[in-house]
C-alpha cells in the first residue's frame, strides 16, 4: 500500500494526516447537556483506544456543557454542528479542539465565514463532513431560500456506477458541495481542514473519496453513514474503508453503528489490524472448525476472545484445531495452540512449548499469552 500524502491537521494533540499513524474516532451516544453520562462514556472510550471523540451539539445548552466536558476528559474533543452557526460559535469560545460542519445544512457562506474566522483566530480545525442524507438540494449548492428538504432532487440522482455517460450523478453532487465549502475556506486563507464523503451506499462512498483525493492535499475522514446494527454495520465498513484504506485513501475513520460507541471503536481497530496499519492489542487467528476438529474448536475460540479483552499488548494469538493449517498458523503467531486427539500442542514464536491435555488447554494457553505479553511489553 502506498499511502496518499496529505497535508497533516492537528486536532488537540492528535496529528491527522501526513505521516501520522491512522486514528480512530467515535461518537457519544449520550445527551451531552448530561455532563456525568457523556464524560462517563468518553472516559469509558479511552479506555478501549478511542484516539479522537465528537459530541452532537442540538442546541445552545448542549454547546455551553462542551468546555466542562473538555475539562473532565483527556482526549481532544469534536463539536458536531448542524443548522446553527451560532452553535458553532459558541463551540470555539467553550475551546473544543476541532468542528464538524455540515455544507448540506449551513448554506449561507457569509455564516460559514464567520465560522471560520473565530476557528482561525483560535487555530481549530474544520471538518467539512459530507454526508449523503443530508446534500444540499440539486443546483442549492451554497444557496439558502426557495428550497424545501422533502423535494430536494438528491434521491434522484444515480449513484455510482449507474449514472449514464455525462449524467450528473450522487458522486458529483457529493464532491461539488465539498468543493463548495473548500473554496470558501481557502479563501480565507483557513487550510486547517479535513475533509469527509459519507454515504451508505458503498460504491457510492469510494468512488466519492477517490475522486476527491485527487483534487485536495487535506486528510480524509473515512466513514459509512448509517452503516447499520454492529454485525452488518462492521461488515458493510470493513468492505468500504478497507477498499480505501488498501488503496491508500483515509487518515482517521470512524465505524457508524447502531450499537454500543465501544463496537465502535472495536470495528475500527479491527479494520485497521487487518490491513497491518495499526498494531494494538491483541489478534486472534481462530480455526472456523469443520468436520475434521477433534475438539470443540469453536467454544475454544470464543473463550480465548473474552480473556483477551483484557490484554492491550499487540500479541498474535492463534487457535487451530486440526493437521491441516493448525501447525503452520500457531507457529506463525507469538502463542499458537493446534489442538486435537484430546491434547494439544501449544507454541511461543514458532517453538513448541509443551503439550498438554484437552481439559488444561485454556489455561495453558492464556499463561504462554501473559507470559509473551510480559516479555513484549519490556522490549
Amino acid at each position: 500500500m502506498k499511502r496518499r500524502i496529505s497535508k497533516p491537521v492537528w486536532v488537540g494533540g492528535v496529528k491527522i494526516g501526513g505521516d501520522a499513524e491512522i486514528t480512530v474516532q467515535s461518537m457519544t451516544k449520550t445527551d451531552t447537556r448530561d455532563v456525568n453520562a457523556t464524560v462517563n462514556q468518553i472516559l469509558a472510550l479511552e479506555d478501549a483506544g478511542c484516539d479522537i471523540i465528537r459530541c452532537a451539539v442540538p442546541d445552545i445548552d448542549a454547546a455551553l456543557v462542551l468546555g466542562e466536558i473538555k475539562k473532565k476528559i483527556n482526549i481532544p474533543l469534536v463539536a458536531d454542528i448542524h443548522f446553527h452557526h451560532r452553535l458553532a460559535l459558541e463551540a470555539i469560545n467553550q475551546g473544543v479542539d476541532c468542528l464538524r460542519l455540515n455544507p448540506g445544512n449551513i448554506r449561507d457562506s457569509e455564516k460559514v465565514k464567520e465560522i471560520v474566522m473565530a476557528a482561525k483566530q483560535k487555530s481549530i480545525p474544520i471538518r467539512i463532513g459530507v454526508n449523503f442524507g443530508s446534500l444540499p438540494p440539486v443546483g442549492g449548492i451554497g444557496r439558502i431560500g426557495g428550497f424545501h428538504r422533502l423535494y430536494d432532487m438528491v434521491n434522484q440522482l444515480p449513484k455510482a456506477g449507474n449514472e449514464k455517460e455525462g449524467e450528473y450523478s450522487i458522486v458529483d453532487h457529493m464532491v461539488a458541495t465539498a468543493l463548495w465549502e473548500i473554496s470558501l475556506l481557502e479563501e480565507l486563507d483557513f487550510d486547517l481542514i479535513k475533509i469527509s464523503m459519507k454515504a451508505f451506499d458503498v460504491p457510492t462512498t469510494i468512488e466519492a473519496y477517490k475522486r476527491l483525493a485527487e483534487m485536495v492535499p487535506y486528510p480524509l475522514h473515512l466513514g459509512i453513514t448509517e452503516s447499520g446494527t454492529v454485525r452488518s454495520g462492521s461488515i458493510r465498513s470493513a468492505v468500504g474503508l478497507g477498499f480505501l484504506l488498501y488503496e491508500g485513501i483515509g487518515d482517521t475513520i470512524r465505524v457508524s453503528l447502531s450499537g454500543d460507541s465501544l463496537d465502535e471503536i472495536e470495528a475500527g481497530f479491527d479494520i485497521l489490524k487487518s490491513l497491518n496499519l495499526r498494531d494494538k492489542g491483541p489478534t486472534l487467528v481462530a480455526c472456523p472448525s469443520c468436520g475434521r476438529a477433534d475438539v470443540d474448536v469453536v467454544r475454544l475460540a470464543n473463550d480465548v476472545d473474552k480473556l483477551l479483552k483484557s490484554i492491550d499488548t499487540s500479541v498474535k494469538v492463534a487457535v487451530m484445531g486440526c493437521e491441516v493449517n493448525g501447525p503452520g498458523e500457531a507457529k506463525d503467531a507469538d502463542v499458537g495452540i493446534a489442538a486435537g486427539n484430546g491434547r494439544a500442542i501449544i507454541f511461543r514464536k514458532g517453538i513448541k512449548s509443551r503439550v498438554v491435555k484437552e481439559e488444561d488447554m485454556l489455561i495453558a494457553l492464556m499463561e504462554e499469552v501473559d507470559l509473551v505479553a510480559k516479555e513484549i511489553e519490556s522490549i
